[in-house]
């Protein structure tokens, strides 16, 4: 019978691709329009996810009994790219239980992924995720398919942009119980595959707390997600008389013993520590949290389950988030309605912990100030450039976050005499703070700055909580008619960096 010369096409393409298929380590030269499969298809284990190989497609074989696995499915027909590549395929109807070849086509993150059951396989629900992938089992779809030029490093994991060193906290008190105590690990679990563990890439460690702190392994001790999943199924439960007076303990623990070196702090990554709490915790954790957060430390609170009416009267701190995150605009914070719903929230804290442009602490120009601007309001300035002067200190405040727990700022104009226009703390928010400082009058007068800085050491900074970085902008436009260098010594012994203008 002859041939059309589309199946001749056809039968040339299957050809090109059997020769590519066993020429073990050939050079092959893939054209721009066909990219050949591969020397030899490699194997790969039943929790082997789609995200974790970056080619657009590829085809692996899947060994027998990946079903009993139970490794995640997130989607159907179309998966999330977190998903085992073997249990899809199942899923699909790709391959059965006895394993086999499958072809991986990476597609577009979808806005959502229905769970479902099929072949013996249940995959789940997703809201949303930043990548797909389809699978098939047929011959026929393997055009354009990417070569893996040898056998060996088949499946490099795929870099994700998150080089962070994240700290969990786990509460392991009798109070939690056994089957809340396993949803952590298996949320930690979850969480472990998802941000991809690696040595390039993000570094995890987890604390176990209840009576006493205890660290379940330091940061260095795994280096892949791999290794991390049958570790954090390991934990075992330590117990303690109560889960509710040991979160404060818990946060100075992270800070004087977990990120050091010797624990494999990478000191160029940001540090994380996520606190898993069971309510709400009744002792203090102010000052611990403020420790940590001068020492660098992005602190995150999940908490699972609010207080109920007998807990209620013992809690110490209701804004006890507040008094100890990074910021107080809900970023490093999730609440939580119930346990069972922990594991819908991966996703969401995955990409807060990988956000590392938000993660201020670990910007210690941006922590917790107290900055006073002492500002020339001599009649050489003019009305004109003291407005500009003021333009120029609402600029400065812009860039930082303005809040009784992050930085606050006073301002102090000055002539021959000084006048306290407002002190720290008193407007603990951006507009209002903007707003004050657009409302001040100039005085217009003679120049005494050495005397202004004494002022403000004395008016503002001895009122200044010890938490906070203290710094002071003098702005000037000329000679001060007393002396400036003895006062600037004398705020600077104090622990005031001072910067002129």
């Amino acid at each position: 019978m002859a041939r059309t010369k589309s199946q001749n096409k056809v039968a040339a393409i299957i050809m090109l691709i059997v020769i590519c298929m066993f020429e073990t380590f050939s050079t092959t030269l893939c054209s721009s329009d066909i990219a050949f499969a591969f020397p030899v298809v490699p194997a790969i284990e039943c929790d082997m996810r789609a995200g974790k190989i970056s080619l657009p497609e590829f085809i692996v074989k899947c060994p027998a009994n990946c079903r009993e696995t139970k490794e995640k499915v997130y989607g159907t027909g179309v998966f999330a790219s977190i998903s085992s590549i073997c249990n899809a395929a199942i899923h699909s109807g790709a391959i059965t239980n006895s394993g086999g070849k499958v072809i991986v086509m990476k597609m577009a993150g979808q806005a959502i992924y229905k769970g479902s059951f099929a072949n013996g396989v249940r995959s789940l629900s997703l809201p949303n995720w930043r990548e797909s992938f389809s699978v098939s089992g047929s011959v026929d779809l393997t055009l354009n398919i990417h070569c893996w030029k040898t056998t060996t490093s088949i499946c490099k994991q795929a870099p994700y942009n998150c080089k962070v060193d994240i700290a969990f906290l786990v509460d392991g008190s009798w109070s939690i119980g056994k089957r809340r105590f396993k949803i952590q690990k298996d949320f930690l679990v979850e969480v472990s595959q998802v941000i991809n563990v690696g040595v390039a890439g993000p570094m995890m460690g987890i604390i176990q707390y209840g009576d006493d702190p205890v660290t379940e392994f330091s940061l260095k001790q795994f280096s892949s997600s791999k290794d991390l999943k049958p570790a954090i199924s390991k934990i075992v439960q330590k117990g303690g008389l109560s889960n509710k007076s040991s979160h404060g303990k818990a946060l100075s623990y992270i800070n004087k013993h977990f990120f050091s070196d010797a624990n494999g702090n990478r000191g160029g990554a940001p540090n994380v520590a996520v606190v898993l709490v069971d309510g709400w915790p009744t002792d203090k954790v102010e000052e611990a949290s403020r420790l940590a957060r001068e020492s660098g430390i992005n602190i995150f609170f999940v908490t699972i389950e609010g207080p109920d009416e007998n807990e209620k009267q013992n809690v110490m701190e209701t804004n006890f988030v507040d008094k100890a995150v990074c910021r107080t605009n809900g970023f490093f914070s999730l609440s939580i309605s119930s346990w069972f719903a922990l594991r819908k929230e991966v996703q969401s804290l995955v990409k807060r912990v990988c956000d590392t442009d938000r993660l201020v602490c670990s910007k210690t120009c941006l922590n917790a100030n107290d900055i006073a601007f002492v500002i020339d309001g001599s009649s050489s300035v003019g009305t004109g450039n003291f407005r500009t002067v003021l333009q120029f200190v609402a600029n400065v405040t812009q860039e930082f976050e303005i809040s009784d727990t992050d930085t606050r700022v006073g301002i102090i104009q000055y002539t021959y005499e000084q006048r306290l226009e407002f002190a720290f703390g008193q407007h603990n928010n951006k507009a209002d703070l903007l707003n004050a400082i657009k409302h001040i009058n100039y005085w217009s007068g003679g120049t005494s700055t050495g005397a202004a800085i004494t002022y403000a050491a004395d008016q503002l900074f001895s009122k200044s909580k010890p938490n906070k970085r203290k710094i002071m902008i003098v702005i000037t436009d000329g000679r001060s008619y007393d002396d400036v260098r003895a006062p600037a010594l004398a705020v600077h012994r104090k622990g005031e960096c001072g910067g002129t203008q």
